[in-house]
């Protein structure tokens, strides 16, 4: 029992600490009184204690098999993660304001809108191919409880950041946008003036992805417990 309180005491936590912030003004009222910086500082390194309690605390919940872990199960997270990380490489500093992780520094460019093209919310899409991929070899009541929570929270939150960005902008200025940008679509990657103008940059943050992607399969273990080679 102590193990499900813990379990759920930190799932409630994490979603608090995502939510709350928005809701009253406070978290302009924490930037008011930390800047920018200090408040995303703090606020940061509060999520990752909150995320490794409860990546944690399901490891220790009690186990509930849903469905059986077979080795080639492990084969889902090993393909979907290289993309997830390329997405998560590519969504840090996304020149499209209105989504996790993109750039506010600058008014959105609907001419260069860089990989926004693709989908203007990569950040949100690597958590739920993350999630999802680990659904499948982690079929215990808790994992499922916590990759499934994952999930829902990275769809919904692309309707939230959408709606958010069409109270931000003018009816004309949300529709060029949104014209310019796409929920999720290949085909900026079959234009050769796309390509022309985003390749360079994107082959770096390939390599960057590549090497991540190397360093948390060669850490995993060490670090969660549990081999994601498909043995």
């Amino acid at each position: 029992m102590i193990g499900w309180l813990s379990f759920f005491a930190a799932l409630a936590l994490f979603f608090a600490t995502h939510f709350l912030p928005a809701r009253g003004g406070l978290r302009e009222a924490l930037i008011g009184r930390l800047g920018r910086r200090g408040y995303f500082a703090l606020y940061g390194g509060l999520s990752v204690a909150v995320l490794a309690w409860l990546v944690a605390a399901a490891g220790q919940a009690p186990h509930v098999q849903l469905w059986p872990h077979l080795p080639w199960q492990r084969w889902a997270p090993n393909l979907v993660m290289p993309v997830a990380l390329f997405l998560v490489v590519v969504g840090i500093g996304l020149p499209y304001p209105h989504t996790l992780g993109g750039r506010r520094d600058r008014p959105f460019d609907p001419l260069y809108p860089g990989f926004a093209a693709v989908t203007r919310h990569p950040l949100l899409w690597a958590l739920a191919l993350w999630s999802g991929a680990h659904l499948l070899p982690n079929g215990d009541l808790a994992h499922v409880i916590l990759f499934g929570s994952f999930l829902g929270l990275s769809l919904a939150g692309m309707r939230v950041f959408d709606a958010r960005a069409m109270r931000a902008m003018s009816p004309d200025d949300a529709r060029i946008a949104f014209r310019a940008t796409a929920l999720l679509s290949p085909l900026p990657l079959f234009s050769a003036i796309w390509r022309e103008n985003n390749e360079s940059a994107l082959s770096v943050r390939l390599v960057i992805a590549i090497i991540l992607w190397a360093v948390i399969l060669w850490w995993h273990q060490t670090v969660i417990g549990v081999s994601p080679l498909p043995l």
